[in-house]
């Protein structure tokens, strides 16, 4: 339990880290980049220490390996082809992770920590529709009651307000909500085919190409990174890293039935608490009514 609860603390503090950062008019893309960069330099140093060989490291990768490795993986697959399948899965999901953070903190700005953070957490939708579809992983009723509320949930927050002037959809939250699910949807994949023992390696493929992607999209600004913003880039970096290790750690040792409700549920619960007694974060009531349904929703999906 004490895994579970650093997971969930490592998790909220990325949103509440992110509320100063959006607070202060610090450029997210340095913010971004610096945490990959930490994150990713953390994650290679514990890759050493476990004495882990990564594949573009090793010259003793043949191309059967590596081509043993791109179709679906079967369970009780060898190492090295584990290694690799998170080589192929970490890119893209790079990708995928770099613009989950810059939407986190766009939508942490014009919406509050606590409606982003709940709706970064609800992209599990789209991982379980891709399994319905891929794996023919059907829901249980409990779970399909989970999806239909987070469904309205987030109708409610996107329904136009009484003024046709004030009339939009948030677009922020709902690409949090797309590339969030698209992260998780990677994670589901290596976990699927990949072994969980190199879940690390994966990680550092992942935090190194969108650390690669974030960087890159700072040069082309042409700005100078300004030291508060490296600095605070650094400190969102362990926290990201170390919440996927805590929840790893924590699925060691109780039910996956257990840790994922109560890690999503209460996560959003922290990152609200944060919110207002941190920053004095106030949601209108229909914002507070669909954190409630999101938090409702999570539970049954991860049941």
């Amino acid at each position: 339990m004490i895994y579970l609860f650093f997971a969930v603390i490592t998790s909220a503090s990325i949103a509440l880290i992110f509320k100063f950062s959006e607070g202060r008019n610090m450029d997210r893309y340095v913010v971004t980049s610096f945490n990959y960069l930490a994150a990713s330099l953390v994650s290679l140093m514990i890759i050493s220490v476990n004495g882990l060989q990564l594949p573009f490291i090793s010259f003793s990768v043949s191309l059967d390996d590596f081509m043993a490795a791109i179709p679906p993986l079967e369970s009780g697959t060898g190492p090295r082809s584990s290694l690799l399948w998170g080589l192929i899965v970490g890119v893209p999901a790079g990708l995928f992770f770099f613009f989950a953070f810059i939407y986190y903190q766009k939508g942490i700005r014009e919406n509050g920590a606590g409606l982003a953070g709940a709706f970064s957490k609800i992209g599990i939708l789209i991982p379980m529709t891709i399994s319905i579809l891929v794996w023919n992983e059907v829901p249980t009723v409990l779970q399909w009651s989970g999806i239909g509320i987070s469904l309205l949930s987030i109708l409610i927050v996107n329904l136009p307000e009484q003024s046709l002037e004030a009339k939009k959809i948030r677009f922020s939250l709902l690409a949090l909500f797309l590339f969030s699910g698209l992260a998780e949807f990677s994670n589901k994949v290596f976990q699927k085919y990949g072994l969980i023992e190199d879940k690390m390696a994966f990680l550092f493929f992942v935090f190194l190409t969108a650390f690669v992607v974030s960087g890159l999209f700072l040069l082309l600004r042409g700005k100078k990174p300004e030291p508060r913003a490296i600095m605070t880039g650094v400190l969102v970096g362990m926290p990201n890293l170390f919440c996927s290790y805590f929840l790893i750690l924590a699925l060691d040792g109780i039910k996956a039935s257990v840790v994922f409700p109560v890690y999503t549920a209460t996560t959003i619960v922290v990152i609200n608490l944060g919110g207002y007694f941190l920053f004095d974060e106030r949601l209108a009531r229909r914002e507070r009514f669909s954190v409630v349904l999101m938090v409702v929703a999570l539970v049954l999906i991860n049941m």
